[in-house]
Order: structure tokens, then sequence, then C-alpha cells
């Protein structure tokens, strides 16, 4: 049972990851993402998740530098993802791109680097790269996002490390149900991004009930059925009432018949890109 907001799943490589972190996309630069992401680490969040086409890593940099200090803690206890863009996956321009994301986070390294997206013929050469950067020590976990079980297995024919986490779209209308159980049989840790479906489960029926039954807001209940399924996951916000109500999931359990009425909403609806038709 997860208990709080310093918990952390081991990925398979042994790095510890929060089970719960912020996103920061399509915040953009400025005083309210520093301050949302300082707001962030000052409740207790120590995962930060940016990427290098939200455009908004020397502002999350920034967040990070500051937060550490009025939060007295280290930079070792927080865990900062950023993800290579479609432009840059190749060999050398993914390494140059890594290198960039640092030089914008003013950081040393990343505990995380993604791939963004499956772009064909192309994500096998980054993922030599971030294997590369990987057994430097200069990025403690790697991984993907978006990838398809095809995606995945395709990679992994050729790869000598294994992805350590998929972040992929997920929530109650889209729960990758088959994607889900392909990374746990291969021991990859499954990340959400917009689990909130970018708000549009926030006047459903059947969640409105079993957020009523616990006193808890819609988000709160999707947050915890994201995390008893074993997903790490990342809201985004940038209002400190919303960052504190999104963590406050520790303090109540759903139910066996909850979960399965949460798991029953899945329609195989996106709100993002289809990872297997895309053009960007």
């Amino acid at each position: 049972m997860i208990k709080n907001l310093q918990d952390t799943t081991t990925l398979h490589n042994g790095v510890k990851m929060p089970w719960l972190g912020i996103g920061v996309f399509k915040v953009e630069e400025g005083p309210e993402l520093v301050n949302a992401v300082k707001l962030a680490i000052k409740h207790g969040y120590r995962s930060i998740d940016t990427a290098a086409i939200y455009e908004n890593e020397e502002g999350v940099g920034q967040a990070i530098r500051e937060g550490i200090k009025e939060a007295n803690i280290s930079r070792e206890e927080l865990f900062v993802t950023s993800k290579v863009w479609n432009s840059d996956l190749g060999y050398e321009s993914t390494i140059a791109a890594y290198e960039t994301s640092l030089k914008k986070l003013g950081l040393e390294y990343l505990d995380l680097y993604l791939i963004h997206w499956p772009v064909e013929g192309k994500y096998k050469e980054a993922w030599r790269a971030l294997e590369t950067l990987y057994k430097e020590g200069r990025v403690k976990a790697i991984g993907v996002s978006n990838f398809q079980i095809h995606h995945l297995e395709d990679l992994m024919a050729d790869a000598e490390i294994k992805p350590m986490i998929n972040q992929v779209e997920y929530h109650p209308r889209l729960s990758q149900k088959e994607v889900q159980a392909f990374c746990q049989e291969q021991g990859i840790q499954l990340e959400a991004w917009s689990p909130l479906m970018q708000g549009q489960l926030l006047d459903n029926p059947v969640l409105q009930e079993i957020a009523n039954k616990h006193n808890k807001s819609i988000a709160q209940v999707i947050l915890r059925w994201d995390l008893q399924n074993g997903v790490v996951t990342i809201p985004k916000s940038t209002k400190e009432h919303r960052i504190v109500e999104n963590s406050t999931v520790f303090d109540f359990e759903l139910t066996k018949e909850e979960m399965g009425r949460i798991n029953d909403l899945n329609q195989n609806h996106r709100v993002g890109p289809d990872p297997d038709n895309f053009d960007f």
C-alpha cells in the first residue's frame, strides 16, 4: 500500500521513482510555471516531469533550484524527467538534445530520460544514445513514451538495455490493459500522462458517486485508481489548492468493486495523438 507522496516504486535497475509527481505540459515559461513547481516541492512532491518540446525546461530548472533551497532538501531527493523530441531522434542528435536539456535545466544529470514518440525508423538509434548516456552514468534511468506493444518488441529486439518506463496516455476512458500487461511481464513500469483526461471526466456520474462515498474529488478518485493499478502518475496543475488536492490520495482506498466500476469506463478513447498514426 502506497502511504505518502514520497513513496516510490523500484524500477528494474534498482532506481527508486516516486509514484506521484507533477507534470508541466502546456505550462509556459514564466512566474506561473516557476511558482507551480516550487509549490509542488514545498508540498512534498519529489518528481517533476518536463520535456524539450514543452519549451519550459529553463523555468523548471529555476524552480528546482529555488524549491530545493526553500524546502531545504538536496537535488538527490528529487526525481527529474525530460524527453527527447522527434526532430532530435538519432544517435548524435539525441546525445546533443540531452546536453541541451541539462543545460536549460541547469542540472548535472537527469533521473529519467525518455524517447517522446515512437517515430518509425528513428527510435532505435535514439535508444542506442540513451543506452550510452545510461552506461556513462549521466542519467539514472531511461525509457520511452507513447510506445505500443509492437514498438516495445521492435526496440527490445536490438536493445542491450530494456526500457525502465513507458509513459503513455492513461485514464479511465483509455486504460491500455494490453500495454500494461505486456509492460508488467517485461518489468517495465507504466506511467500515466493526462491521467485526468484533460478535465473531461470531472462530471462523470460513476466517478462522482464513488468520490462522494469517500468524501473526495473525482480527480482524487482517478489518481487513486492509477496508484492502485500500479501506474505512476503525473497530474498537471498550476494552482496551489489543486496541487495539494492531487497529492491527498493516500488516506483512502478504493474497494475492489469500485476499481472494477472505474475499469469498466474504458472506451479506448484518446485525447492525445495515436502512437500508430501521428505526423510530427
